[in-house]
């Protein structure tokens, strides 16, 4: 397959931001892509202050972080960034949403161009059955923040050809990442694990075990982790928590996967974590 150069990251947010950045740091022209300028201008701004952060800690030159912001280019149209030899879609995590935007990029994108998703916990599978080329769709499932954190899961639905694979892999060796090979079933690998602990860390919460804090401290303390699983769930969100926790038990239907009742009603009060001010702890003060 040809060389990955040019790149669609749809999706503004956290993530997409994060994954814009180091394709752009890795040289690659990056279009990126959200519903509203408002939201591709916040994106901006969030990568040019981690790379502002950059500069003031030495870690590179006025020059780079400039050359690094020349390579991104923001739209909000689908179809001005569609000209590029991959897209990962890093929209909000809910399969609808993201099966109407591969039946989009379907249709504008090259024939050759490989669709990519940052789906943390859904089927790549069926996000490919959304378009007339699933051997070309895979999962490229990066970690959270994604300047600083070098896994990607790579993900193969049932169609996923290996030279497709090989193009993805390849290109997350060049972004200075470890690349690991994962099947498509609920929550891939890491979420899998990683969620199950934090709703049992909530459970304990909500039997009243233990506060958030004493929780927290005995993960950190007993078992080396380096934040707490309550701590986490706050950075991570807590609606993204419940949403992989749902896809888990849905796909699963292992009753173990269940979201504790006490996760539904702090997302349902809009209790998110640090994103909104409060989640298990408190941000706003």
């Amino acid at each position: 397959m040809a060389t990955i150069e040019r790149m669609l990251v749809v999706g503004a947010g956290q993530m997409g931001s994060g994954i814009a950045q180091v394709a752009a740091r890795t040289g690659i022209e990056v279009w990126f892509q959200d519903i509203s300028e408002v939201l591709v201008e916040k994106g901006l701004g969030r990568i040019r202050s981690n790379l502002d952060r950059q500069v003031e800690k030495g870690r590179m030159t006025a020059e780079e972080r400039e050359a690094i912001m020349d390579r991104i280019h923001p739209v909000v149209r689908l179809e001005d960034g569609a000209g590029v030899h991959l897209v990962v879609e890093a929209a909000t995590e809910n399969l609808a949403v993201k099966k109407s935007i591969f039946e989009s990029l379907d249709r504008l994108c090259p024939p050759g161009a490989i669709l990519a998703s940052n789906t943390s916990s859904l089927p790549i599978t069926e996000l490919a059955a959304a378009t007339k080329r699933p051997e070309q769709v895979i999962g490229m499932h990066f970690m959270n923040p994604v300047p600083v954190m070098k896994l990607v899961e790579v993900i193969r639905g049932l169609a996923t050809r290996d030279d497709v694979f090989a193009a993805v892999r390849d290109l997350a060796e060049r972004m200075g990442k470890v690349p690991v090979e994962v099947n498509d079933y609920p929550g891939f690998v890491a979420n899998r694990v990683l969620l199950p602990m934090i709703n049992e860390a909530i459970y304990c919460v909500y039997e009243g075990v233990a506060t958030p804090e004493s929780v927290d401290t005995v993960m950190k303390l007993g078992a080396n982790h380096p934040m707490g699983p309550l701590r986490l769930a706050d950075f991570i969100g807590l609606d993204t928590c419940l949403a992989i926790l749902e896809v888990l038990h849905q796909g699963l239907g292992d009753p173990k996967y269940r979201p504790c009742p006490l996760l539904r009603k702090y997302v349902n009060a809009g209790w998110l974590g640090q994103k909104s001010g409060r989640g298990f702890y408190r941000y706003d003060q």
